[in-house]
């Protein structure tokens, strides 16, 4: 047997000390055995001692080749050295190994985990030809960097081109849709999916739980779920977090029990999703004893996330003393997201003085953080302290702070569309206007009052009904009930969240027309049905 299948198979096992010492006493070592023993090094997440050995390896007059360049580029990538990365690249094109597919597949990848999207884009583009391993570097970057449209063009554009898609696209594919709430799109995905024979994969039906949960469809969410038999604790942990979502705590728990009886792996991710369950469904007293089970039963460190979860339980339970200890007692620092958190809690149990507090702490972290300005003036103005309004409005203009607008969109036989608050551009507007006019008044024979408490301005009664009733959600709704058959349940998402007014108006829509209301808004999802929430106006 020759040394290098020997070290071949004590890399394969993970068993590197064995590895080395056979490679150390080999009096001639080759190319291979040199790539044999980075690659596996890397392969491991042994960055550090890969890119040294290669260091080694070059230093003693071996040329590396285009696998070890690969290996290299990965090791480079996982490090996160764009520094590293660069002069490996500069090597490349000194050697002309620029147009090799492997290597120019690595480098892109390097600069895009790096952080270099348009470097890597630029690799790509460069390349005299894509194969599917190009084709899912740039997808999967895309991804990864907040572009999913973008990610949904190139899937596309790799399918005209001739490529058959595999489950590393697919899980790109797929979470875009998650991430524009596209299901139309997310539905055709799975159907090419299943074509193509990677819907046993796990991380596939992980993507798939979670695009399903996303665009308000838990019954598809739980029975893609319910197709695997695998224990892997990552997809385990997605249905968690479906459940949570939508406000279905007991069900959550049911998850995490059957996780516990199974023996699946409990990680810190499952906790914080059923911390995020608990969160938004009242179980402040289980979420708790989940946090201490976390520590003590299973000794998993609390990250700053889970830290967060346990404030906003507390948070809407009430309890806002105990949110504030926490965070002022916890081993971890303190971000602008946590005291946000707080700060939520404050207008929730509308506790003025300690959201005055809690929003400074907020601008000592992030000094033009809008949401908190916003937050402020709700609670001013909840009070009618109008000449409070005013000086914050006036601090967020001096700052240059903008609020981040409302944006609501839906879609409707596979076509994207969005509305803003007070959106005239739509060319339906006029329609829209008259229509919701119309169901307005209805509702108010019907005992609908607008809610006018948090209005910013100080304006006459007849302005701020105008100004709640363009509130972006309510025009997507009635969008959507003047396009869509009757019957069919609507979905809408939303990039803020949902207002008490909107809240209270869509459960007499969905009363007045007898239609299922589906909202997604940064806190959870909302399911309106003959008049109720699903969330028991907990949120």
């Amino acid at each position: 047997m020759s040394c290098n299948i020997v070290i071949n198979r004590y890399v394969q096992s993970g068993d590197f000390d064995s590895a080395r010492k056979v490679f150390d006493e080999m009096p001639d070592r080759n190319v291979a055995t040199w790539n044999a023993m980075v690659a596996g090094l890397i392969q491991s997440e042994f960055n550090k001692e890969g890119l040294c050995l290669f260091s080694e390896m070059h230093e003693l007059g071996f040329s590396p080749d285009e696998f070890t360049l690969g290996s290299i580029l990965r090791g480079c990538a996982g490090l996160g050295s764009l520094y590293g990365g660069r002069q490996v690249h500069a090597y490349i094109l000194k050697c002309g190994f620029e147009f090799d597919l492997v290597v120019g597949s690595s480098l892109a990848h390097m600069y895009i985990k790096s952080g270099s999207l348009k470097e890597g884009e630029k690799v790509i583009d460069s390349m005299p030809a894509r194969n599917v391993v190009a084709w899912n570097t740039l997808i999967a970057g895309k991804a990864q960097n907040g572009y999913p449209e973008d990610v949904l063009d190139n899937y596309n554009i790799m399918k005209l081109a001739g490529f058959r898609p595999d489950k590393i696209t697919f899980v790109s594919a797929i979470s875009s849709c998650s991430e524009l709430a596209t299901l139309g799109q997310g539905q055709q995905i799975h159907a090419e999916a299943i074509k193509a024979g990677v819907c046993s994969v796990v991380a596939v039906i992980s993507t798939l739980v979670s695009m399903y949960s996303r665009c308000g469809c838990l019954e598809d969410s739980v029975k893609a779920f319910a197709e695997s038999k695998d224990v892997d604790s990552v997809l385990w942990s997605s249905m968690i977090a479906a459940y949570g979502f939508h406000g279905r705590g007991e069900e959550a728990i049911k998850v995490f029990e059957k996780m516990e009886d199974e023996g699946v792996e409990l990680n810190d991710v499952a906790f914080l999703s059923l911390l995020y369950a608990c969160s938004h469904c009242g179980m402040k007293k289980k979420g708790m004893e989940l946090f201490d089970m976390m520590v003590k039963k299973y000794g998993l460190k609390p990250r700053l996330e889970h830290y967060t979860c346990t404030v906003d339980l507390l948070g809407r339970s009430g309890c806002l003393e105990e949110a504030e200890a926490v965070i002022r007692s916890m081993p971890v620092k303190a971000d602008a997201i946590i005291w946000k958190t707080l700060l939520s809690a404050c207008k929730i149990h509308k506790n003025a003085d300690m959201a005055i507090r809690v929003a400074g702490e907020v601008l000592k972290v992030d000094p033009h953080d809008s949401a908190s300005y916003v937050i402020l003036s709700n609670i001013h103005a909840s009070a009618k302290r109008w000449k409070d309004v005013t000086e914050v409005r006036k601090t967020m203009k001096d700052n240059n702070i903008k609020k981040e607008p409302g944006i609501s969109w839906l879609e409707i036989k596979n076509q994207v569309h969005q509305f803003c608050m007070g959106d005239r551009s739509h060319p339906k507007s006029m329609e829209i206007d008259l229509y919701l006019n119309e169901l307005t008044a209805e509702m108010k024979l019907r005992g609908y009052t607008p809610d006018t408490g948090s209005v910013l301005h100080d304006m006459d009664i007849e302005e701020k009904e105008n100004n709640l009733a363009h509130h972006s959600e309510k025009l997507a709704i009635v969008f959507a009930l003047m396009n869509t058959i009757e019957g069919t349940p609507i979905r809408v998402m939303k990039n803020l969240r949902v207002c008490e007014d909107c809240h209270v108006a869509i459960k007499y829509i969905s009363q007045i027309k007898n239609r299922e209301i589906i909202v997604r808004d940064t806190s959870r999802f909302h399911h309106f049905k003959k008049g109720s929430c699903s969330c028991g106006d907990y949120w």
